[in-house]
């Protein structure tokens, strides 16, 4: 690492704390005047730094620029994040990471970006990725569990990503089966997961999970604003973008670690929005409608019909899910 990539982790590692410019420039072992330069650099680079008479330097609490660096102080993960790649622009971290995986990239690995040209979620829809509001990430992991248990990867990323929120600014969020975070009857975030299986379709080869959160304060435009919002606009709150992607990240780790038991459906059950409603969705092209009524042990949706029966929506089948008005199965 250059003079520069060194004073950014070191300063990240410092957290709150300034660092004299003496200090640095021995731990450095370059001049106090290069110490300066590079403090500079980065401030060149989009980064907002805390300068102080007799203190020296910090990462400022209003620094909006996302850093491998800055991510990497606050992760308590053993491979999860562990090799992370930030760029500033992508077309979708899905599609870099899916090009990653297939060449070899380790389990945990996770690319993260300031913006995507060409973001996406389910069913190919598209995702506004603005530069400096939000965190686009993707993690890579290649887990030994079944292609069974891997369909309940995404309700469990769900239920880390909407703990890592409410950590962080303290206001609470629901799930929308089974891919989107609510705050305040609005989406603030979007999961995709995709997986590549094994050559006799028995076991994962790799699993990619994209993750989208609105962050700062973006207008979505007329037609967007009444479905999608973000959380400094709910909460008032300038979250810290690199702080939530490593608290995603640590919940990442514990998710895949723990998912096998099947104890995170206790939690997801009791986030999830779409219970006790009137809903309607399409089930492989067609329109159904009933009354959610549970989150079965697979994370599969449970849908009473109007005869009575119930139905167990796959997530891979289902799409579109809505509250709906009309009086159906009681």
């Amino acid at each position: 690492m250059n003079t520069k990539d060194i004073l950014l982790k070191t300063l990240a590692e410092s957290g709150e704390n300034y660092v004299s410019g003496a200090v640095l420039a021995e731990r450095l072992g370059v001049s106090r005047n290069a110490v300066w330069k590079a403090v500079k650099a980065l401030e060149s680079d989009g980064f907002t730094i805390d300068s102080a008479t007799s203190k020296g330097y910090r990462i400022s609490g209003e620094n909006n620029r996302l850093s491998g660096e800055l991510i990497s102080a606050h992760l308590s993960t053993e491979t999860m994040g562990r090799n992370i790649i930030v760029y500033d622009e992508v077309e979708s971290t899905n599609t870099t990471a899916k090009e990653l995986a297939h060449s070899g990239a380790v389990d945990g690995t996770v690319i993260v970006a300031d913006r995507q040209n060409g973001g996406r979620g389910r069913l190919g829809r598209s995702f506004v990725s603005p530069s400096g509001t939000g965190i686009y990430m993707t993690a890579i992991i290649r887990p030994e569990f079944s292609i069974e248990t891997a369909s309940l990867i995404t309700s469990a990323v769900s239920c880390a990503v909407a703990e890592a929120v409410e950590k962080q600014c303290g206001e609470s969020t629901g799930i929308k089966w089974v891919n989107d975070i609510y705050m305040n009857g609005r989406k603030i975030c979007g999961i995709l997961t995709e997986a590549s299986m094994g050559l006799e379709m028995k076991s994962l080869d790799y699993a990619v999970i994209g993750i989208g959160i609105n962050v700062r304060k973006y207008d979505f435009g007329s037609e967007l604003s009444s479905i999608v919002t973000d959380i400094e606009s709910e909460t008032g709150k300038k979250v810290d973008r690199n702080l939530l992607c490593a608290e995603v990240i640590n919940g990442l780790e514990r998710c895949i670690k723990g998912i096998e038991s099947r104890d995170y459906l206790k939690e997801y059950r009791s986030r999830e929005i779409l219970t006790g409603n009137n809903i309607s969705a399409f089930v492989n092209g067609t329109k159904i409608f009933g009354k959610a009524v549970g989150i079965d042990d697979n994370a599969n949706l449970i849908l009473k019909l109007p005869d009575g029966t119930e139905k167990h929506l796959v997530s891979g089948e289902a799409s579109l899910c809505r509250i709906d008005s009309r009086l159906l199965a009681k």
